[in-house]
């Protein structure tokens, strides 16, 4: 009795045989002949193991890498004639689910995302290798190799042959670099005249240059996306809160987060914090952004500046209005600091200047 596992698919209650995919692979391969284009098959789409690469199948079969990829290419054009001319029904069934789910994801989606919901569950290599293989026989299907900029993904045929798929994933590549910040997908279908914007999500996600955080599409070199290490979460973090935190709570809103890795320690944070320029330090443990206008330094020297730029002594409540705009600290700290650093004097009652 086989097993079977729901597809994820929200508006039907369809499920697939979890062995008809491996049955229909092996169907597939009964229909060549020779075992050397079985094993060149097998292994190109890695239908046992893993992947392997031309070269590699070469040195296995003593042929040169161009006459695997010859083969290669010969095999795959007799097995998706023999699906057109229905000497196997295989592909036909996971074709129209594959086709039900894309429809319902924007018509693009990675072979992995669509293995996934095929098992309703994450899938082992060999088991988006077989759903890549029948996808690639599937006349009402296009397939993205994968490569430096694009993810191995399916489209729907009807939309466009891989040229076209690829083309549409250089525009929004292009609109977001063009842009230079993160957009929300909303933007970036509205800009490039698309009639969803589960369309461009679909799009985008196909592509090896982009990364999503927080509704937001960007560079997959931009931190603010695709934060690597400690520092960057701890800038996505201050920058979606918009206001500045103690490291504590910024320890805690990263262990709440989304982020792949997000054990870290309040203490790690806070030595990130100290280490990193774009972090200011504004109050006992409370740390701002230094895009949002603050700059590094201790109260005197926060005093100093004011001073400076203001060429003229200052009456004292002027003084702790102007600090209190950039730190977080209590007023007698800044009465202390102007009535006993040696760097301020006082001209008349409650005013300040420099001391020359």
């Amino acid at each position: 009795m086989s097993e079977t596992v729901s597809v994820i698919n929200p508006t039907t209650s369809e499920k697939l045989d979890k062995v008809d995919l491996a049955t229909g692979v092996n169907d597939i391969l009964s229909l060549v002949d020779s075992d050397r284009e079985k094993e060149i098959i097998t292994r190109r789409f890695g239908l046992n193991a893993h992947k392997e690469t031309l070269e590699q199948i070469g040195e296995l079969l003593g042929i040169t890498r161009e006459r695997v990829r010859q083969l290669e290419k010969s095999i795959v054009a007799k097995l998706k004639s023999a699906v057109e001319n229905g000497k196997t029904n295989s592909v036909v069934s996971l074709e129209k689910t594959i086709i039900r789910l894309l429809s319902e994801r924007g018509r693009v989606a990675r072979i992995s995302e669509l293995a996934d919901a095929i098992y309703g569950r994450p899938t082992t290599p060999v088991e988006r290798a077989n759903v890549a293989f029948l996808a690639e026989l599937a006349p009402g299907l296009t397939v993205i190799d994968e490569n430096d900029n694009y993810y191995h993904s399916v489209a729907i045929a009807e939309y466009g042959d891989a040229r076209k798929v690829k083309a549409k994933i250089d525009d929004i590549v292009a609109f977001i670099k063009e842009k230079g910040e993160p957009v929300s997908i909303d933007e970036a279908a509205d800009a490039l005249d698309y009639e969803h914007p589960s369309f461009a999500s679909a799009i985008a996600g196909a592509s090896k240059q982009l990364a999503t955080l927080g509704g937001k599409w960007g560079l997959v070199k931009w931190p603010t996306v695709n934060p690597k290490n400690i520092r960057d979460k701890i800038y996505v973090i201050l920058a979606e809160n918009g206001k500045p935190m103690h490291f504590s709570d910024i320890a805690g809103a990263i262990r709440g987060s989304n982020f792949k890795r997000k054990d870290v320690t309040t203490q790690a944070i806070h030595n990130e914090l100290i280490k990193d320029k774009r972090f200011v330090l504004i109050g006992r443990g409370i740390y701002a952004l230094e895009s949002w206008g603050y700059s590094k330094g201790t109260v005197s020297d926060i005093i100093t500046n004011i001073l400076k730029n203001a060429g003229a002594p200052l009456h004292r409540d002027e003084i702790v209005k102007q600090v209190l705009a950039s730190r977080q600290v209590k007023e007698t700290t800044i009465l202390l600091n102007l009535q006993s650093r040696p760097e301020f004097k006082r001209v008349a009652k409650a005013t300040y200047t420099l001391n020359a």
